[in-house]
């Protein structure tokens, strides 16, 4: 017999499964049919302006779906954003309020800051040369945010590989996806703080490398914390597959990073050299774990509110 909390967890999946399905491309067709253009248009403008952007707009989206769903909950002032791993780091908001603040005019109250933010993150990949696919819409915006979950629920970049894949997995993610999903590291920075033990401690790691990062990220703990660092080396602003090249040359920034590859064959080896030399596979694993991200828990129908206000509930 089933345990409770496997129940449980099975009606959770099924329940997501449902307002997932009622997610459709062509929500807004008919009530905001220039919608989409008028998002795209507007990522592309904010990454052209500022090519950081894009990386900005996609990690808001990820910290959105990690934490109750994709409900905009990221985005309300305060709360979410106050947690350890968004504090200070977090960017993009001004770009999603610009944008809702044009649809607004458009077509009152009527697309989410849920969907703005889904296809804003697809809309910067491609702004970056990366994949695109077809993004469900349909989401509600939620009327809560929850500080304690983002503190909890969001990987943070001293992970091993063992916890990478147990939170990943939590949220219905196979280790495929997990690794295509990593690559998002592809484009963005990191700060200090995140990636100074692994410059002065860790020996998997390049040397030249490591030396060329700690004159801006210097020891003691506390000195130069907030100081940024590309993730990808080789093309920091371009969306392709050299995040999986510069980890089989021990060039990952993030503890995180780098223990999706050991060169030794075990873990996730193989998925990593199967992505640095198919730059197609990776762009395929990539849309469709987007695809799930964007998918997860979404609130529809009259469930949460479409805000007027991206920061406040109504």
């Amino acid at each position: 017999m089933a345990s409770t909390s496997s129940l449980s967890a099975v009606l959770l999946l099924c329940l997501a499964m449902t307002a997932s399905a009622q997610l459709s491309p062509t929500f807004y067709q008919t009530t905001c049919p220039n919608a989409l253009a008028t998002i795209k248009a507007a990522v592309t403008a904010a990454v052209n302006k500022e090519n950081r952007m894009g990386a900005s707009l996609l990690r808001l989206h990820f910290h959105d779906c990690f934490v109750q769903g994709c409900d905009a909950s990221v985005l309300l002032s305060g709360m979410e954003q106050n947690a350890i791993p968004n504090v200070m780091s977090l960017r993009g908001f001004e770009v999603i309020d610009s944008i809702k603040a044009q649809l607004e005019t458009m077509c009152k109250q009527t697309v989410s800051c849920a969907d703005i933010l889904t296809v804003a993150a697809r809309d910067s990949v491609v702004a970056l040369g990366g994949p695109s696919w077809t993004v469900p819409l349909g989401r509600r915006d939620s009327t809560n945010a929850n500080e304690a979950a983002a503190n909890n629920e969001l990987p943070p970049p001293f992970f091993d590989l063992v916890n990478l894949t147990q939170s990943f997995g939590a949220k219905g993610f196979t280790v495929t996806d997990m690794v295509a999903l990593s690559g998002a590291h592809t484009i963005g920075q990191a700060q200090c703080q995140n990636f100074r033990d692994r410059l002065y401690n860790e020996t998997n790691i390049n040397s030249g490398f490591a030396t060329s990062l700690k004159a801006n990220c210097p020891q003691p703990t506390g000195s130069g914390d907030r100081n940024l660092a590309n993730l990808d080396v080789s093309t920091p602003y371009s969306f392709d597959n050299a995040y999986y090249s510069n980890l089989k040359s021990q060039k990952g920034l993030l503890h995180s990073d780098q223990v999706l590859f050991t060169g030794t064959g075990g873990g996730t080896d193989n998925i990593v050299n199967n992505f640095a030399s198919n730059p197609a596979a990776f762009s395929s694993a990539f849309a469709s774990a987007m695809v799930k991200m964007g998918n997860l828990s979404p609130l529809t129908g009259s469930q949460g509110q479409v805000r007027l206000s991206c920061s406040k509930v109504n």
